[in-house]
């Protein structure tokens, strides 16, 4: 396959650049590479939808009989909570219906992720194109990187790190607190499991972080002078290998649970129970 040149661009970068063969075509692929674009497009829209609409809705996302809270509302802490679901206290007074009642962490937990370096890879390519695809021109004439607004804020992830690292000791202790039983006392359900398994993947997201491999290791010139920080470095250099992996993963527990949750305080299902 062949195309018709085009004229050289007098200004521009990467393959719009004054040094570059000028090729009319926007690639000579034959495959389907907009596939995995338009996948990571998708699933970033279902979760996106999915976490907005639920945040909004003030409803079914707390479970009284056996103290289970979404983490999408969690820490809830106004006075328009349903009572039980403010494991911290009431910080604020009834708030309005147009701000989700788990305001003070979501937009730390947004700016998280959406600043992640695998997420930067991800939404880069499928939602900016830069670029879509290997051998694939993006559509844009010039890129400044990440050192103009609005993407030099992405260098503020390592400030996030900190507030995702917080939020999941919230979401630890409200797995904790949701072993409870109907009538007070100990208590195991399937709920327990989806809780549980939610947050331990969240801890390998947040700890298979590039900011928490650094705060682990970085800066560091001699690994054998301090042998606690190699230790922990090696072993989220193991989970950072995976950090793509859970970065999806986790998207789809925190669906789940929220939505196991939802079906439960809407009592449209029973929780399964093993120790009442």
């Amino acid at each position: 396959m062949s195309a018709a040149p085009t004229r050289v661009p007098t200004s521009g970068t990467g393959v719009f650049s004054t040094g570059r063969a000028a090729i009319a075509a926007r690639t000579l692929r034959t495959d389907r590479w907009w596939v995995p674009p338009a996948i990571t497009v998708a699933g970033l829209a279902i979760f996106v939808g999915y976490a907005t609409i639920r945040s909004f809705v003030r409803t079914a996302y707390w479970v009284p009989e056996y103290h289970y809270l979404t983490p999408f509302y969690s820490p809830c802490l106004s006075s328009s909570c349903v009572p039980g679901s403010s494991h911290f206290g009431h910080w604020f007074g009834a708030l309005p219906s147009w701000i989700p009642l788990g305001f003070v962490v979501l937009p730390f937990l947004l700016g998280f992720r959406l600043t992640c370096y695998y997420y930067r890879k991800a939404y880069y390519r499928s939602v900016w194109f830069s670029p879509p695809a290997c051998a694939v021109a993006e559509p844009h004439a010039k890129y400044t990187g990440e050192t103009k607004l609005p993407l030099i804020i992405q260098n503020v992830h390592r400030y996030f790190f900190y507030a995702a690292f917080v939020v999941s000791i919230v979401n630890t202790y409200d797995a904790i607190m949701a072993f409870h039983g109907r009538d007070g006392g100990f208590g195991f359900g399937l709920g327990n499991i989806v809780l549980t398994v939610n947050v331990v993947l969240l801890w390998a997201y947040t700890l298979s972080c590039h900011s928490c491999r650094h705060i682990a290791g970085g800066r560091l010139k001699h690994f054998s002078a301090h042998p606690v920080r190699y230790w922990f470095w090696t072993q989220v250099s193991k989970l950072n290998t995976r950090h793509m992996a859970l970065a999806w993963t986790t998207l789809g527990t925190l669906m789940l649970t929220d939505f196991y949750v939802m079906l439960v305080s809407s009592h449209t299902i029973s929780d399964l129970r093993f120790v009442h």
